[in-house]
């Protein structure tokens, strides 16, 4: 899968990427990395490169896909389960690290209210205990929706790791879904932060929250930073999909 994606990250578009040196010097387990949300794959396909490039010794760079040979394959995401079900190969992506959880805000398109499965909880558990896990804390692509208290959460019953990630340029790139390219020469960027400063037992989710909401530039002071016509662009297609 890597072989057959590499090119749509520096081919098709090019991929700019700054602070993967961060990336060697994490531990082998227990880090939760923590990104803006603008495809449902592109962006973790993304990160797979990304990620294993860095623990080949490629700085800021994921030239010549020899780091494949190697790769690090305790890398979970988070994903909604009905998302991972939504075709073949959707089903096939999940097999690649997928942690299926049922969101309590939404289903099928619709707004819902439902409690939170405790062994989805469990799950993410266990893959902390195993490698890394990503997760999009809005649970959309739409931009600077709120940060999902659940992923405070996690981080403070499980005390990990938390590396923050700002991505840009893939709702350009790529279609909702991220498996069909929309547009070539797009320059996608992806900015890996040093990890967040985060007492685990004394700060509250709200304050973790708020530290979430502004590493990964989703705050509404960075708002003025995204073109207007791309938010109601996207806002359209996500109205659309409801319908």
């Amino acid at each position: 899968m890597g072989g057959i994606t590499h090119r749509r990250f520096r081919g098709f578009n090019e991929l700019q990427i700054d602070g993967s040196e961060i990336i060697k010097d994490l531990p082998d387990t227990n880090v939760l990395f923590i990104s803006n949300h603008q495809t449902y794959f592109a962006d973790v396909v993304a990160m797979f490169h990304v990620f294993n490039a860095s623990l080949s010794g490629r700085v800021d760079s994921i030239k010549n896909v020899g780091y494949l040979w190697h790769p690090k394959l305790n890398i979970y995401y988070i994903a909604a389960k009905e998302t991972m079900r939504a075709g073949l190969l959707p089903k096939i992506l999940a097999y690649a690290g997928a942690i299926p959880i049922e969101r309590t805000w939404r289903s099928a398109g619709k707004e819902v209210k439902r409690q939170v499965k405790m062994s989805d909880i469990s799950n993410i558990g266990k893959a902390l205990d195993d490698g890394w896990v990503i997760t999009f804390p809005q649970g959309t692509t739409t931009p600077f929706k709120p940060i999902r208290k659940g992923t405070a959460h996690i981080i403070k019953k499980y005390k990990p790791v938390v590396v923050p990630i700002v991505i840009d340029g893939f709702r350009r790139s790529f279609d909702k879904k991220g498996l069909r390219i929309k547009k070539k020469n797009i320059l996608q960027s992806m900015e890996i932060k040093a990890p967040l400063d985060i007492d685990y037992d004394n700060e509250t989710t709200e304050e973790i929250v708020k530290k979430i909401e502004y590493a990964i530039e989703q705050h509404s002071s960075f708002l003025k930073v995204i073109p207007q016509e791309e938010i109601e662009e996207q806002e359209k297609l996500n109205k659309l999909r409801e319908w």
